[in-house]
């Protein structure tokens, strides 16, 4: 495949008969070769995918003869067969290596395949989005050929029975292709060590003989990471250690709640570009400076399909129905939320990944992240999604000039009825009654469920400021430190139960109303 995508302009394409690429199109191509590469596993036989390739219609085909799944359903009924070492169960060959993902509401392991097919789709995708850097305006040209600061898992990967497992990450990392190697930082050696706290004492250690232009990684890690680096050589920004750092790549949460406590670590600005790489393929990235939000990617080895995020389709915990409406790329509509279904080159078949989305620019496919189907809060109606949220702390922090890197969220009993329960990251000092207050009025703005619920069954409001090192410290008891793990913004069942508990029992929450 080509790595510079040339396509012909419309009026010329149309002057000469010729079909002009579509997302629609690209989509239909994609399935097509999917379908093609497992016609022959136990899935594609079930689901007679010989028959569906062969219909005129292969997309609307495709739904009606394959199942929608979640990692539960699609685990006990299909992949667990693979992870014992079966092979063609529903990918050619035995998988190799699975990602551990606990996701950020669940603490049990899931073990999500990777193949050969899917990482080289996801390498394909990386160099397009590098080949994209060139149009950014303040990204130098001479900085993108400097040291890449990739902070992930580790690549000592657990050995299991005929597979190995960890991070993605990790997994990618281990396999950084040659020609990537002299950029990048942090090297195999300490990418290897599985110790989070030694691996970011052996990156401050070094970190003065790199020349870094480019950190990859969760906001949270990165911007600790840079703090430790600033403390111990004693400088005022980490620009005095990496003069040439100029763009930073994130992803995995709304860059918005870490942006002020970043930029007091910088004597410049840095370009920041946002991605969507979950353990299931690489989903979109910012392909343009400015650019509304990520771009899908529709051409190379993920078939998408939408559900709208409504009543109709989920319940009132988030569980999607058995039976969705399911839109192709084409029968969206901007400004509506979906929970996103993926078939994927690694076995994944009309699979619910969990994440929500809203589309920004249908032409060109760009969506942003809203939230995950679980994350979200409906106890009486009031129907608040993570973006609700990161928006009102953003505005609240912003008018308080404070910074509130962390926070998450959980509904709880207020006598017959209920109240929301916050706990925020805020090293400075503040007005909680005034934070709360702020925070309620804005969500009032943003949410006019929440507004009408705040009059009637939504009680309360009670907020909690918290050192950011206490989420820090749940996180390392949780195991969950580092790599693609990030804080879970709502909080509910197990997990709310032990992080009450775990507050309860740790000695500096500054404040409460």
């Amino acid at each position: 495949m080509a790595l510079i995508h040339f396509s012909i302009p419309k009026s010329i394409a149309k002057a000469l008969r010729l079909p002009v690429s579509s997302p629609r199109r690209q989509q239909l191509k994609v399935l097509k070769k999917l379908l093609k590469k497992a016609r022959f596993t136990e899935f594609g036989q079930e689901y007679r995918f010989d028959e569906i390739m062969m219909s005129k219609h292969i997309g609307k085909r495709f739904q009606e003869l394959v199942p929608t799944y979640n990692y539960n359903s699609i685990y006990k009924r299909w992949w667990h067969r693979s992870l014992e070492g079966k092979p063609d169960v529903c990918w050619p060959g035995k998988i190799k290596y699975y990602a551990l993902s606990s996701g950020t509401s669940e603490s049990a392991s899931k073990f999500l395949p990777i193949t050969t097919d899917l990482l080289r789709g996801n390498r394909v995708v990386m160099i397009k989005q590098l080949l994209s850097l060139r149009t950014y305006e303040n990204i130098p040209v001479r900085s993108i050929g400097k040291g890449w600061l990739m902070i992930g898992g580790s690549t000592d990967l657990q050995k299991g029975t005929g597979y190995y497992s960890g991070d993605l990450s990790g997994i990618t990392a281990k396999r950084v292709p040659f020609w990537f190697s002299p950029f990048y930082k942090p090297g195999k050696k300490i990418a290897r060590q599985n110790d989070w706290n030694k691996k970011m004492e052996e990156i401050v250690e070094q970190a003065p003989n790199w020349d870094i232009s480019c950190i990859v990684g969760v906001p949270a890690w990165i911007q600790m990471c840079m703090e430790k680096i600033i403390e111990r050589y004693n400088v005022k920004t980490i620009h005095d250690i990496w003069p040439n750092l100029s763009f930073f790549v994130h992803g995995g949460v709304s860059f918005e709640p870490y942006r002020k406590g970043v930029q007091k670590l910088l004597a410049k600005p840095l370009t920041y570009i946002e991605t969507y790489l979950a353990s299931e393929g690489f989903i979109a990235y910012q392909d343009r400076q400015f650019a509304k939000g990520m771009r899908l990617v529709t051409n190379q080895h993920i078939f998408f399909e939408f559900v709208l995020f409504d009543n109709n389709n989920f319940d009132q915990e988030g569980n999607m129905i058995d039976y969705p409406e399911a839109l192709m790329i084409h029968e969206v509509e901007e400004g509506k939320e979906y929970a996103i279904l993926l078939s994927t080159s690694a076995g994944a078949w009309r699979y619910l990944i969990g994440d929500t989305v809203r589309f920004v620019d249908k032409e060109r496919c760009e969506i942003v992240i809203t939230g995950r189907t679980k994350h979200y809060l409906s106890l009486v109606g009031e129907h608040l999604s993570v973006e609700n949220m990161t928006r009102a702390l953003q505005l609240s922090s912003e008018e308080l000039n404070i910074s509130i890197p962390e926070f998450t969220v959980a509904g709880v009993p207020h006598g017959s009825f209920f109240a929301h329960e916050w706990y925020l990251a805020c090293d400075d000092c503040v007005d909680t009654v005034l934070l709360r207050d702020k925070i309620d009025g804005h969500l009032k703005q943003l949410n006019d469920d929440y507004a009408v619920e705040r009059k009637s069954a939504l009680k309360d409001v009670r907020v909690t400021v918290l050192k950011e090192e206490q989420f820090m410290n749940f996180m390392r008891l949780k195991g969950k430190v580092g790599g693609q793990h990030k804080f879970p913004r709502v909080l509910k069942g197990q997990m709310y139960q032990d992080w009450a508990n775990f507050i309860k029992n740790e000695p500096f929450a500054l404040s409460e109303t």
